[in-house]
C-alpha cells in the first residue's frame, strides 16, 4: 500500500512511546510506502485536494528518519491517508477536515472519515450514549453549574476542547474558590463546559480502550494517577498500566464499535473510569505502544492488518 500520514512535526515524536510511529514502523516492515504531510501542506488546486507529499524512510538511531524530495500528490492517489494530527481541535484543524472531506468525494480513504471527526467532539460524543455515562451536564451558565455540583457534591469540570487532561479541574459544592474556576472556564458565561459526578474508582485507572475497525483490542491501559492528582493522563503525570478489558469494558466496547465503525471511524479510543464511558477519542487516539511493551500483543500490527483489508 501506498500511505500518507498526516501528521505532527517528525522531530516533535517521541518514538519510544508515539502510537503513529508505532504505525508507520509496522506498515515499513510490511513493504507498504510512507509519506508524510503536515496541514500546511494540503490544497486545493483546480478542484483536487493535494498534498505535498514526502516520501518517508525509517532507519535506527537518533536519526530515526530520511525524507526524500517531496511531490504535489492528489490524495486520491494513496491507497490510504491517515489523518493523525494531534488536537488541539481548532479553525486549521475543522478547516483540514473539510478539505479531507473534499479528497473522500474524489474517492480517497481518509481515515478516521473528516466528517466524523466533525461530528464527534472528543468530550460531547458520550452523550449518544448515556447508559454508560455517569450524571452528566453541559452548560455555560454559573448557575445551572452551581446546582449540578451541588446535586452532584463532587464533580469534575472539563473544557470541552482539551486534551491530556489540561485544564480539569475537580470540584466540591463548598470548594472557596469554584465562582473563580467557573468563571475561568466558561469566560464569564461565554464558553461551553462539561460537568460529570466525580468517580472515585479513578483511583484504580482511567482506562484506554483501543477499537480498530469497530472491534476492541483485548487489552486497555489503564491510566493510573500520580499520588495528589486526579487525572490519570500520561500528560499529566499518570503511569500506564495494561490488563484485560473486564466484562463491563467489553460490553461498552462491543456496543460502541459497530456504531463508530458505521459513521467512518476506523481507530477510537475510548476513555473508561470504573464502568462509566466518560469520552470518546478520534483525532488521533494512543497508547500502542504501552500495550504491546507490556502485554506482547501487538497493536500496530493489529492495525496495519485491518488497514490492508479496508
Amino acid at each position: 500500500m501506498d500511505l500518507l500520514f498526516i501528521i505532527d512535526p517528525l522531530p516533535s515524536l517521541k518514538i519510544y512511546k508515539d502510537s503513529s510511529y508505532a504505525m508507520m514502523r509496522e506498515a515499513a516492515q510490511r513493504g507498504h510506502q510512507l509519506h508524510i504531510a503536515y496541514l500546511e501542506d494540503l490544497a486545493v488546486q483546480q478542484g483536487q485536494v493535494v498534498a505535498r507529499a514526502t516520501p518517508l524512510a525509517l532507519q535506527e538511531g537518533p536519526d530515526w528518519y530520511h525524507c526524500g524530495a517531496a511531490t504535489h500528490r492528489t490524495l486520491a492517489s494513496f491507497d490510504a491517508v491517515l489523518m493523525r494530527k494531534d488536537p488541539p481541535f481548532d479553525l486549521e484543524y475543522l478547516y483540514a477536515t473539510h478539505l479531507l472531506q473534499q479528497a473522500v468525494q474524489a474517492g480517497a480513504k481518509v481515515w478516521n472519515d473528516p466528517q466524523a471527526l466533525r461530528d464527534h467532539n472528543e468530550k460531547l460524543a458520550i452523550l449518544t450514549f448515556p447508559q454508560f455515562t455517569a450524571p452528566t451536564l453541559v452548560a455555560k451558565s454559573a448557575t445551572t453549574l452551581k446546582a449540578f455540583i451541588a446535586e452532584q457534591e463532587e464533580v469534575v469540570l472539563k473544557p470541552l476542547d482539551g486534551m491530556g487532561g489540561s485544564g480539569i479541574f475537580r470540584v466540591r459544592v463548598n470548594d472557596p474558590n469554584l465562582s473563580v474556576i467557573l468563571e475561568t472556564m466558561t469566560r464569564q458565561g461565554q464558553q461551553t463546559i462539561m460537568a460529570q459526578r466525580y468517580l472515585p474508582q479513578i483511583e484504580a485507572g482511567d482506562k484506554r480502550i483501543l477499537l480498530i475497525a469497530g472491534k476492541p483490542v483485548p487489552y486497555c491501559l489503564a491510566r493510573i494517577p500520580a499520588p495528589g492528582e486526579t487525572r490519570g493522563n500520561l500528560a499529566a503525570g499518570g503511569t500506564g498500566r495494561a490488563q484485560a478489558l473486564s466484562a463491563s469494558d467489553l460490553e461498552i466496547a462491543n456496543t460502541l464499535g459497530p456504531i463508530l465503525w458505521a459513521r467512518g471511524l476506523f481507530l477510537v479510543g475510548l476513555d473508561v473510569i470504573g464502568t462509566h464511558l466518560t469520552e470518546i477519542n478520534v483525532t488521533s487516539p494512543t497508547c500502542f505502544q504501552e500495550i504491546t511493551q507490556q502485554t506482547g500483543f501487538n497493536v500496530a500490527q493489529h492495525f496495519i492488518e485491518a488497514l490492508e483489508l479496508v
